[in-house]
């Protein structure tokens, strides 16, 4: 039987990750995986989630399944986070929520859902987009299209062109958008952007898919939600798909949650059924275990606050990465053409340089990052800023 396959081409990601452990020098630098790190280059266990593991293990008598839809408390907490409580949508009865194995799982559910209800529908993904967007949307058989979004060159948006481009998209068609901390750039639309995407999607009967995997690393839980809920106010229907891999820092646990707004509390109804289905028929039953964590932390006010301000410890740092990386490369460089890197919001920019470029950066600075040139600014410390400035301008010139 399986005579018939060869063998698939190595994950971009997985295999800097492999060359990476691989490489025996001590001042080599992972800019690749997407995972948040602290000074010590750690990826921790926040101290609420210690404390709610604790509570979760010490209470549970039973491991039996939940149910499709995961967890109700963890549905209904994941909707006022991203939603608000008073967000019309909400109010109405317009809004189903249903639990996945993480961001990865709702963005699949979403798009068999669409599927589902459009199979001839196109969804228009931004260029660039996150590499996995592209097989967890079109795996379900639908078509992908992209549209303009960022000059890598410039190292700026390129929203005249997404614009033009979105207005010439079919009635029906989805859009994918990024709800904040852009990945692989960095680059986010900024409050009157969001306006104008609203008003084209609502007039060319467009319908919104938004991935909300980064809330609270741009600016704060509520501010990066604006899009979202902006979108949600003046639409009759969207998608929303949701992690608590990079806040709550579960990636393991596999936390998220798909949202979809329908038209009316009836269209909502039915929405949910084919949501059930379709979960019930690719993995049945959602992990319980980091849902159980994340719902202890949103429902119970003092451990919210710890998260809160853990939350914005992680944020920090990553901001003040950008700020040292940018100054850096300034000073050695005498210019300024690496300051937007300080005013992106999240994990990731682009250095908007070809692969070769990105191979000498690895094969003989001893930095790794993805062949497009993508950069986790986790990954980086004090220490390092200077050494990887230094290369990045060896490199480049």
């Amino acid at each position: 039987m399986f005579e018939t396959l060869s063998r698939l081409n190595e994950d971009a990601i997985l295999g800097v990750m492999a060359k990476y452990r691989a490489d025996p020098s001590p001042l080599k630098i992972d800019l690749g995986v997407g995972v948040y790190r602290d000074a010590e280059g750690h990826t921790p266990v926040l101290e609420c989630v210690r404390i709610a593991e604790r509570r979760i293990v010490d209470a549970q008598v039973t491991k039996t399944y939940v149910a499709p839809a995961g967890r109700e408390e963890f549905n209904a907490a994941v909707v006022d986070l991203v939603l608000g409580r008073d967000h019309l949508a909400v109010g109405d009865r317009r809004v189903i929520a249903v639990q996945t194995p993480g961001g990865c799982g709702a963005l699949r559910v979403g798009a068999e859902l669409l599927r589902a209800a459009a199979p001839d529908a196109t969804i228009h993904v931004s260029d660039p987009t996150w590499a996995n967007h592209l097989p967890l949307l079109g795996g379900a058989g639908l078509r992908l299209q992209r549209y303009p979004y960022y000059d890598a060159a410039a190292h700026r948006l390129s929203f005249d062109a997404m614009i033009e481009r979105l207005q010439r998209a079919p009635a029906g068609d989805v859009v994918l958008l990024h709800a904040c901390c852009h990945n692989p750039t960095g680059a986010d639309l900024d409050d009157d952007q969001w306006h104008t995407i609203a008003e084209l999607l609502s007039r060319r009967g467009l319908v919104p898919y938004l991935d909300l995997a980064y809330q609270g690393f741009g600016l704060d839980l509520d501010a990066d939600a604006q899009g979202v809920r902006s979108i949600a106010s003046r639409l009759p229907e969207c998608l929303i798909a949701t992690s608590f891999s990079k806040n709550l820092g579960l990636y393991r646990e596999r936390v998220g949650a798909l949202l979809v707004v329908g038209a009316s509390e009836e269209r909502a109804a039915a929405i949910r059924s084919h949501v059930l289905q379709i979960a019930r028929s690719i993995y049945s039953m959602p992990p319980d275990h980091g849902a159980a964590i994340a719902t202890e932390i949103l429902t119970d006010p003092a451990l919210r606050r710890n998260w809160v301000a853990e939350l914005a410890t992680m944020r920090e740092r990553v901001r003040a990465m950008r700020r040292l990386l940018a100054d850096s490369l300034r000073r050695q460089g005498g210019d300024d053409g690496y300051d937007y890197l300080a005013h992106q919001r999240g994990m990731f920019s682009l250095l908007g340089a070809p692969p070769a470029v990105v191979e000498r950066l690895r094969e003989e600075f001893h930095v790794y990052m993805t062949a497009d040139g993508r950069m986790n600014l986790a990954g980086l410390t004090p220490s390092s800023v200077d050494p990887l400035a230094h290369a990045i301008l060896r490199a480049t010139r």
